[in-house]
């Protein structure tokens, strides 16, 4: 007997079986290691959590609790995404960092709807060398200031370069790292809306520069990341890295390598928690400056889409194998002088480990960026009159 079954009522079936049983049968990502690059970390620690500065003017800081070691801590400085300056966003990067040993500082340059982009750098550097003050006599934490490297996720990226470009004149500490993540944000000139980079050239020799992409809506963060590459022109290129984390959809759930990816939301680490020192009474006798507002200072319809993305990001095997270890190792590298060369050579750098069923995760892209300014594209020539237009040949 012949049955007569609807086309899209079997389709319907196949979408109901696939739902019930895909995800439960589909192979697990790799856990996060439990030690070593990417690993938990000292999972008894007890991690403080304290804010320096003032309300509008704040930097976050932690680390384990106890006194540091003889040599101080080593120093991490995070410096957000424009319109994500709460660090419970990035809560369980910090949270890996302080438990690793690194004295984790967050500064928080950006006052929403009255900071402007061309502000954040210098804001960012001054709120540095405060905690930096504030922190150098405390045996708790202890900044070992040999060892500094600068965290930039998007926005953060070019701040984090600037900072380093002008550490000397600002009396900051040179950074032995700077891991420049999803870099975006950068100003095409001083008048146009983001931040605008200052001059790279002045980035130190000594300094190791990596920059780190994702394959989702990768042009944008790809042109920015060898921009930044290319104008640090005093450090060698046996001392630049560029990286690319590659989406993977073999097992469930999927990794997918966004712009938002390198943020996972953790609450223990909600800036709204810590408390500040009440501001100083102001003296009547001088007048507060005027609040000037100027359209850039609030967020555009993306950035606010892509702030609601980093401040729900969960985090996953990208995180522990591709940002974190990677930027573990690059450490590793930059404060025991070895350069970028070494680093490339090192097989975990590239290695995501696998699917429970096996299968090999998408390994890190890893390449000795080109540092050549990309030739201009000019339009292709209009046809000669008569002559028939030729046919566009895919790329």
């Amino acid at each position: 007997m012949r049955l007569n079954v609807r086309p899209g009522l079997i389709a319907a079936c196949l979408c109901t079986l696939a739902a019930l049983h895909g995800p439960a049968s589909a192979a697990a990502p790799p856990v996060q290691p439990m030690d070593g690059p990417g690993g938990v970390g000292d999972r008894t620690a007890t991690i403080v959590k304290r804010a320096l500065g003032r309300a509008n003017a704040s930097t976050f800081v932690f680390h384990k609790a106890g006194a540091a070691p003889a040599g101080g801590r080593p120093v991490a400085i995070f410096l957000h995404a424009w319109g994500a300056p709460n660090p419970q966003a990035y809560g369980a990067w910090i949270d890996h960092l302080a438990r690793t040993g690194y004295l984790v500082m967050f500064p928080r340059f950006q006052e929403l709807n009255r900071t402007r982009p061309a502000d954040a750098s210098a804001n960012a550097a001054r709120l540095i060398k405060a905690a930096l003050s504030d922190l150098t006599e405390d045996a708790d934490a202890k900044p070992d200031v040999k060892r500094v490297a600068l965290i930039g996720h998007l926005a953060g990226a070019p701040i984090a370069a600037n900072i380093a470009a002008d550490a000397v004149g600002q009396g900051l500490p040179v950074p032995r790292l700077v891991f420049a993540i999803m870099p975006g944000g950068i100003a095409s000139d001083a008048k146009a809306r983001g931040i605008v980079l200052h001059d790279l050239s002045k980035i130190a020799p000594e300094t190791l520069v990596v920059t780190v992409i994702g394959d989702r809506d990768a042009r944008a963060a790809d042109l920015a990341a060898r921009r930044l590459l290319r104008e640090a022109t005093a450090v060698t290129p046996e001392r630049k890295l560029f990286l690319r984390a590659l989406s993977d959809d073999h097992g469930f759930p999927a990794l997918t390598a966004t712009l938002a990816s390198p943020a996972g939301a953790d609450a223990a680490y909600d800036g709204g928690a810590l408390k500040l020192p009440p501001e100083p009474p102001r003296d009547p006798k001088q007048p507060a400056a005027p609040f000037k507002w100027t359209p850039d200072m609030a967020l555009t319809g993306e950035q606010t889409t892509l702030v609601a993305q980093i401040n729900n990001a969960r985090t996953d095997s990208l995180d522990y194998l591709a940002y974190w270890k990677a930027f573990d190792l690059a450490a590793t590298a930059a404060f025991g002088g070895a350069d970028a060369q070494a680093l490339k050579g090192n097989p975990r750098l590239g290695d995501m480990e696998r699917w429970a069923d096996g299968w090999p995760v998408k390994r890190l892209v890893v390449e000795t960026p080109r540092l050549t300014a990309p030739a201009p594209v000019t339009a292709p020539a209009a046809p000669a009159a008569g002559r028939a237009k030729p046919s566009a040949r895919r790329p």
